[in-house]
């Protein structure tokens, strides 16, 4: 009898947090819906023990405003929820692991980053019908692919393409974006002849703008990159590789990011004739160079403030190219940096 006294009470906790749990798995699954907006679907929606499934994960673009047709697809996400976080004024996430996913990320010809609109909107912005915010813990990328569109270098936007992309982001809070954000990641670039890679690492908190990232890029195709070196009527890039690394920080919006750059096997098409110029470089000097070792090794150092409306990043980044290599080469640049010589001095100091 003193026996089964122990079981009732046992038995109603159990079947209580039973019940409470799937009331809080419930109430996971209504904010997912809420959250993913009026653009997206999922082919299927589960809840278990381990958490939230979804299958077929789409977010459409706002066509014809955005270059691609969708913003994000997944074929499968893995959410598991700290639960009782359901019963409080803000969501917790204690991880998220997303398979075979697609992300469309546009750069503004303001230069402004867009990633994914539809879900992650500025926190001026109305919030969502939950009204919460939600913070997750750890996201994991496996086996993503991401078309980067590049619209203040050329119209229409620049794409850019990464495959087998695996990425770690630790404390992402949306939709404040206001934490340090642990960032890790690889992937391969594809190019028009041959891939190269990508690594980055470091830290972000995209509401302040305040970072420090070191990001090297290796065996790149410079095919896929002539917007960022040529200028309007230069000789085109018929092959060559670059590698290229950056030590990025950003505080108080001020970028610092010394850099190395190398060109290998740069081969220049004809055109511009005998005065024609690689990154405001007479071209046959280039080849000149290029013909002794193959290769061209470039220091660089980006600095500026980042709401200057004078500072591109862009800009900033061909002039420090083209005034390395003018100095590697031992030639001058001549008009071009003389016509940018007052933008030089604002934003490098020298």
């Amino acid at each position: 009898m003193v026996r089964w006294k122990w079981w009732v009470p046992a038995g109603v906790l159990l079947v209580g947090g039973v019940v409470l749990y799937q009331v809080a798995l419930r109430q996971v699954r209504v904010g997912i819906e809420q959250a993913l907006g009026a653009r997206a679907s999922v082919a299927s929606l589960e809840i278990g023990w381990s958490g939230v499934v979804v299958s077929g994960l789409r977010v459409r673009a706002d066509r014809p405003r955005w270059p691609a047709d969708d913003e994000l697809r997944a074929d499968r996400v893995v959410i598991v929820p700290q639960l009782l976080s359901v019963f409080s004024d803000s969501w917790r996430v204690r991880s998220v692991r997303v398979e075979g996913a697609y992300v469309s990320v546009l750069r503004r010809r303001d230069g402004g980053l867009a990633v994914v609109p539809g879900l992650v909107r500025p926190a001026a912005e109305p919030s969502s019908s939950t009204g919460r915010p939600v913070r997750f813990g750890h996201i994991e990328l496996v086996d993503a692919s991401v078309d980067f569109f590049d619209a203040s270098v050329r119209q229409p936007p620049h794409r850019l393409r990464f495959e087998r992309l695996n990425a770690e982001l630790d404390d992402l809070a949306l939709p404040a974006l206001d934490q340090r954000m642990a960032v890790d990641v690889q992937a391969v670039f594809k190019g028009p002849k041959r891939d190269g890679t990508l690594a980055v690492k470091g830290w972000v908190t995209a509401a302040t703008r305040d970072a420090d990232l070191k990001a090297a890029f290796a065996g790149v195709d410079l095919i896929a990159l002539e917007p960022y070196l040529l200028r309007m009527h230069e000789a085109g890039v018929k092959r060559g590789t670059l590698d290229l690394d950056v030590h990025a920080k950003v505080a108080h919006n001020r970028l610092h990011a010394p850099g190395v750059v190398t060109l290998t096997d740069l081969e220049l098409g004809t055109g511009g004739g005998l005065l024609g110029t690689f990154a405001g470089v007479p071209r046959q000097a280039v080849v000149a160079s290029l013909n002794r070792d193959g290769r061209i090794e470039l220091k660089f150092v980006l600095e500026g403030h980042l709401d200057d409306p004078k500072f591109s990043i862009n800009e900033a980044l061909s002039l420090r190219i083209a005034a390395g290599l003018a100095e590697s080469l031992g030639v001058s640049v001549g008009g071009v940096v003389q016509g940018v010589g007052g933008v030089l001095k604002g934003l490098f100091g020298r």
